[in-house]
């Protein structure tokens, strides 16, 4: 019953999929992958219920088709945390162990109908071999590719940091979860018997529709509702061009390798002391590197330098300490009594609860109730 309510949703959620606008690379990995959970969950209740017996020109074709699990929820994960494959041949590699696989089935495929269903009833009796290969590349394949998935993650939740000045809802805790999940099925392959994985399968299918429902970005198009990563801001930060800061500070011969002379980074940091005291450009609670780079002409990977050295932290935290001290300073003043904390911790650029508390108590080491009660 459960195979069932799988296909269902897996199919409901690929067709989400198929009439949102402006699919992006990642929309159509995960209609794919969804399609492949589908047919899975298809192939086994009809494997459950005789119906393969019935029909035995449909056995064998299932084998393939577990080993593309971790390999579609790999090429997700990179196009979502924007480090898309750009060499056709890097994502055939990707490809291998199925082609491997899809080779090896060939001695099968030659059977008649009633050797292949002898074959299923005695659980792969002369194909021992076989069961034993397919096992292997898709376990280790699949936890392979989950583990992966996760380091690309969280590389990524290290560089939003170095980007952008709320990360909350750039951090992708859900795929994170997803790819966990991925993980976990292939170590129940290991250990359970095939109904316990495919029921797992089935888990996963509705973790992916509860969170994506909520993920609106994923099944619809809202640009209002990007919850992911600002792919573009990822992109010009890349590829920006480079705009001195004078002859002086900036040597030609070291432009190339972004260096920056001493006087180079004082000038930047003057620079951005001066926008920062005059323009509070950190309230802006969408504030990026590359912006506020924009803004100083100079080039992001210099103005994070230049962060970096200086006040020995990230853009994220430098951002959200200047929000912090700007939170103490208002909510000092009287007249502000009247308002709740949490909105003028949103007029200092904050758009979380959470990443507020989190770093008002980083930076205080209180809560800001402890603190002002103190």
């Amino acid at each position: 019953m459960f195979f069932i309510i799988g296909i269902f949703i897996a199919i409901f959620l690929s067709l989400l999929l198929l009439v949102k606008a402006k699919k992006t690379r990642a929309d159509k990995i995960l209609f794919i992958w969804l399609i492949l959970i589908s047919v899975l969950q298809i192939f086994r209740y009809f494997y459950v219920s005789g119906y393969f017996f019935d029909h035995p020109n449909w056995l064998g074709i299932e084998l393939v088709l577990p080993v593309l699990h971790g390999v579609l929820l790999y090429l997700y994960v990179i196009e979502i945390t924007g480090n898309t494959i750009k060499k056709k041949g890097n994502v055939f590699l990707h490809f291998v162990p199925s082609i491997i696989l899809l080779v090896l089935t060939i001695p099968f495929f030659q059977l008649t109908n009633e050797q292949k269903i002898l074959v299923y009833q005695n659980n792969g009796e002369g194909f021992e071999w076989f069961v034993f290969i397919e096992g292997l590349i898709v376990v280790i394949s699949g936890l392979a590719y989950s583990i992966w998935s996760l380091i690309v993650i969280n590389k990524h939740q290290k560089n939003i940091e170095d980007i952008f000045s709320n990360t909350e809802k750039k951090k992708l805790q859900w795929l994170k979860t997803l790819s966990i999940g991925n993980g976990v099925i292939f170590i129940l392959a290991l250990f359970f018997e095939t109904n316990v994985t495919y029921t797992a399968i089935a888990f996963l299918v509705l973790f992916i529709g509860f969170f994506g429902i909520n993920q609106l970005n994923i099944f619809y198009s809202n640009k209002d509702a990007l919850e992911t990563l600002d792919r573009e801001q990822l992109i010009e930060n890349k590829k920006v061009n480079s705009n001195k800061i004078s002859k002086k500070s900036v040597p030609k011969e070291k432009y190339a390798k972004s260096g920056l002379t001493k006087e180079g980074v004082s000038e930047i940091y003057a620079a951005l002391k001066d926008v920062m005291d005059k323009k509070a450009y950190y309230k802006n609670p969408e504030l990026t590197l590359v912006e506020l780079a924009k803004i100083l002409n100079v080039h992001p990977n210099y103005l994070s330098q230049v962060i970096n050295e200086i006040e020995n932290k990230n853009f994220h935290n430098y951002i959200n300490g200047l929000r912090i001290k700007e939170f103490i300073k208002l909510a000092s003043i009287e007249e502000n009594k009247k308002y709740t904390i949490i909105s003028i911790a949103y007029d200092c650029g904050f758009n979380t609860k959470s990443t507020f508390n989190k770093y008002f108590k980083l930076q205080t080491g209180k809560t800001p109730t402890d603190f002002f009660n103190s």
